[in-house]
């Protein structure tokens, strides 16, 4: 990791340099235009022609989708073992998402006047969730059961297919048992764009959720506005502070384990008080990545974007932790700098406390989605919710009294901005 010690000489420069904002390079945004374009154009024949170039897999419109007997199926092909935790996280998934259903209510404002809010779900949603090195089986219920908790009627799912066009089967148990059925074997930019364009095969949704890699973060932000999109989750992220009492293994292993995701894109900081804890976790990560199937993938994102920032004071860790905004964050200190460090830090993804919580628990069980804001997008975006599913209307009703105490208010901003139709529409209900 490098390490950066604060108030040296370009400090500030260097931080910036290590954590950018998320921005496609021109050749990313190039290729995701012409997808794009290629995708509104030819539909289908697009989607398949960039499945084959990018996944290796031959697709037809008869083998596009997902059938019901290889749903059916994929639960059967795992363990018993397997089978039980895909079914726990869903239950703790959702025991968590269920506390926080908005619920719609009616009130009187200063007028008289009825005002309350009302929520619905979206009706179509479409789900992206990774396959490739690393198919995330927990994407699935970190996503799909907050879309069936929230009522949404139609909820849609595209996975990158294997080269023999098959998709993994924890994928595909995952999704029987959250209840998905209409899964398109489509994974990239090809898939976003399918999923807010339309295609024949592809009926388009009104809302994109998921995370991805750069061409599929900037395929969202590209199509937005022609489909909702979720917050931008790109590669993963951590951020682990920690101090003379935290253990230096629990550091290591849970810096290793955000870095083996396999993109070779994920942000892997830390920050410590002196050089001597980062040395003694340094010694920890040698160690324990000999062991580890993804060695050279998760010390190659140690050493290209990892960071070790060393601070004298809480102020100061306080004020790093939430510039870096980051996805995750671990607070492995004495219970006095946890207090302080759990009420100041106020842009993470995330919060995992003490030293015997990782990351991993977030990721895969806890209840909160682990669809996090990253590459600094924590500092206006929280992570992903129920509400994210449904849509909020305001309702307003008025009656000849209440209108009658308004109009002095309305009468004043219609002189204020000059837009007497505004005024007279209700001067007219008020005078009669």
């Amino acid at each position: 990791m490098k390490i950066l010690e604060y108030g040296q000489k370009g400090f500030a420069t260097k931080l910036k340099r290590a954590c950018p904002s998320f921005r496609a390079s021109d050749d990313v945004a190039e290729t995701v235009r012409s997808v794009i374009a290629d995708v509104a154009k030819e539909g289908n024949k697009a989607v398949f022609r960039y499945t084959e170039k990018f996944d290796g897999a031959k697709l037809t419109p008869r083998t596009l989708r997902v059938t019901q007997e290889e749903l059916d199926a994929a639960p059967k092909s795992l363990t018993p073992t397997q089978r039980k935790a895909i079914k726990e996280s869903i239950k703790c998934v959702k025991d968590f998402h269920q506390k926080t259903l908005p619920k719609a209510w009616r009130a009187k404002n200063p007028h008289g006047a009825t005002v309350g809010e009302q929520f619905y779900p979206i009706q179509r949603v479409g789900l992206y969730v990774p396959g490739g090195q690393v198919p995330l089986v927990s994407t699935v219920i970190m996503s799909a059961v907050l879309a069936k908790l929230a009522g949404c009627p139609e909820v849609v799912v595209c996975t990158p297919p294997q080269k023999d066009g098959s998709v993994n089967p924890g994928l595909l148990a995952a999704l029987k048992l959250v209840g998905v059925d209409e899964v398109y074997k489509i994974g990239g930019v090809q898939a976003i764009a399918a999923m807010a364009i339309g295609t024949k095969s592809v009926p388009a949704v009104d809302k994109v959720f998921g995370p991805g890699n750069a061409y599929v973060m900037e395929a969202k932000r590209a199509l937005f506005g022609q489909v909702g999109v979720d917050l931008l989750p790109g590669p993963s992220e951590v951020l682990i502070i920690g101090d003379a009492t935290s253990n230096p293994a629990y550091i290591a292993a849970d810096l290793l384990a955000q870095a083996e995701h396999g993109t070779g894109k994920e942000k892997v900081y830390l920050i410590v008080g002196s050089r001597k804890q980062y040395d003694a976790i340094a010694d920890e990560i040698t160690k324990q990545a000999e062991t580890l199937s993804h060695k050279d993938a998760a010390l190659g994102v140690l050493k290209n974007h990892g960071l070790c920032i060393i601070t004298k004071s809480v102020e100061q860790t306080v004020e790093i932790a939430n510039y870096i905004a980051p996805e995750h964050l671990e607070i492995h200190v004495n219970a006095k700098t946890r207090k302080v460090l759990e009420k100041k830090i106020t842009t993470a993804g995330a919060m995992l406390l003490g030293g015997d919580t990782p990351t991993v628990l977030g990721d895969f069980t806890a209840g909160p989605s682990h669809t996090l804001p990253t590459d600094r997008t924590g500092r206006f975006f929280g992570g992903m919710q129920v509400t994210d599913y449904m849509r909020r209307t305001s309702i307003v009703e008025y009656n000849p009294k209440a209108a009658k105490l308004a109009w002095p208010v309305v009468k004043a901003f219609s002189e204020m901005e000059q837009l007497d139709a505004h005024g007279r529409s209700l001067q007219m209900r008020v005078e009669k």
